[in-house]
């Protein structure tokens, strides 16, 4: 096989998820690039493969970059995975990738298992087209505004999530985008308890908050309905009606924005701008 980087998708479970063409590169390498070597080890042995191991995490990623790309320069053949699925989503990995390319050596994905595409399909969620937000902020200003972006969007999203905070997760979905959002919620994929938590956000929260949760957790939003204003489509009456009323009622102007942004779909600037004219004007 020709020198280059070799992309390689693993199972995120079920170890029969392997391909054959994946199981050959990962055999035919002069090294494995992991994520971590402990978790590809056990994937290498039950196809008994002896490729040597090398890790490849955030923190040592610039160097083995320079490491590869020398490999590469010698004629080797190199693979790289991540802990499970396809690698560089939501995984370390880019950085080698890009420094490859600019080294002038090939790339070559071998394509295989994903948590994000094996969610996305079996969601019941119509999903032509789709947002993939990875991992979101725990908290600040960058999670209210992802929360903000996936309530008006017109895509579906799709979330990783650890299982301790998916259901203060879907809490934070159901106030920012509609308890009645269409959510699924797959845990587990591929693996002996697998499920499938398909419903409202309400619900699904709801669920989700009854004890603990174990597993990897991918969660798909559906996006905002057709019949819901268009993102940027402002209706200045009826969103400076709303904004008056409820100021009347005592919520501030960042809560005053979030509901207009949440019940007419306008955008984040716009729902902002109203909130503050009504409490400047009052």
């Amino acid at each position: 096989m020709a020198a280059a980087l070799y992309v390689v998708s693993t199972p995120i479970g079920n170890l029969g998820d392997i391909t054959r063409r994946a199981a050959e590169i990962l055999g035919g390498s002069e090294v494995v690039l992991a994520e971590d070597t402990r978790r590809t080890a056990i994937l290498l042995r039950h196809l008994g493969i002896q490729t040597r191991l090398v890790s490849a995490h955030e923190h040592n990623e610039a160097g083995r970059a320079a490491t590869v790309v020398a490999m590469l320069g010698e004629g080797k053949q190199v693979a790289l995975v991540s802990d499970a699925g396809t690698p560089l989503l939501s995984d370390p990995g880019a950085r080698i990738v890009r420094e490859v390319v600019a080294a002038g050596f090939q790339v070559i994905p071998i394509p295989g298992a994903s948590a994000l595409l094996s969610a996305l399909v079996a969601s019941g969620i119509e999903a032509d087209t789709f947002t993939f937000a990875g991992f979101p902020p725990r908290k600040g200003p960058e999670r209210a505004e992802l929360l903000d972006e996936i309530a008006s969007s017109r895509r579906a999203t799709v979330l990783y999530e650890s299982p301790n905070r998916v259901a203060k997760l879907l809490a934070d979905l159901a106030e920012a985008a509609g308890g009645d959002r269409r959510v699924a919620v797959a845990r587990e994929l591929t693996k002996m308890h697998e499920e499938f938590f398909r419903g409202t956000a309400a619900e699904a929260a709801a669920h989700f908050a009854q004890g603990e949760v174990l597993g990897e957790i991918v969660v798909v939003v559906a996006g905002r309905t057709a019949d819901a204003p268009a993102e940027g489509a402002v209706d200045e009456l009826a969103a400076r009606s709303m904004a008056d009323a409820l100021l009347s009622q005592g919520q501030s102007p960042s809560a005053i924005a979030k509901e207009l942004r949440r019940r007419l779909g306008i955008s984040r600037n716009d729902a902002y701008r109203i909130a503050q004219e009504a409490a400047e004007q009052q």
